[in-house]
Formats: C-alpha cells, sequence, structure tokens
C-alpha cells in the first residue's frame, strides 16, 4: 500500500513539473509561426500608417481647395 501512495505521490508532483517544461520548449514549426504572425503583425501596423497619411494629405488637399475658392 504504501508504495503505491509512493507512485501516486510522485505522480502528482512530476507530472505539473513536465508540462511546465515541455510548454517552455518551442519546436521549428511554432517558431516559424510566431514569425509568421509577427510579419503579419507588422504589415498590418504598416498598412495602418500609410492609411493615416494618405488620409491627411487628403484633409491637407480638402483645406486648400477650400482655400483657393474665389467668389465672383
Amino acid at each position: 500500500m504504501d508504495r503505491i501512495r509512493l507512485y501516486l505521490m510522485t505522480l502528482l508532483f512530476a507530472l505539473p513539473l513536465t508540462v511546465l517544461v515541455a510548454c517552455d520548449t518551442q519546436g521549428p514549426a511554432e517558431q516559424a509561426g510566431e514569425q509568421v504572425d509577427e510579419t503579419f503583425e507588422s504589415a498590418g501596423e504598416s498598412f495602418d500608417e500609410a492609411s493615416d497619411d494618405i488620409s491627411a494629405r487628403f484633409d491637407d488637399d480638402a483645406d486648400e481647395d477650400e482655400e483657393d475658392d474665389f467668389d465672383f
């Protein structure tokens, strides 16, 4: 009975440690997936910046057009 209890206690403590150690190591597929995620995130940020710049330019051009209107 004591041996069974010893085995169960060993498993009880060893299993969570095994899971924690296994979660820290990354395989090549997971590393590649993270690189793809970072690439798409960077591309999305660049797209947002570019669209903000374009919007600002159009707003500036619209303001200049209003100033150039002549009253007849």
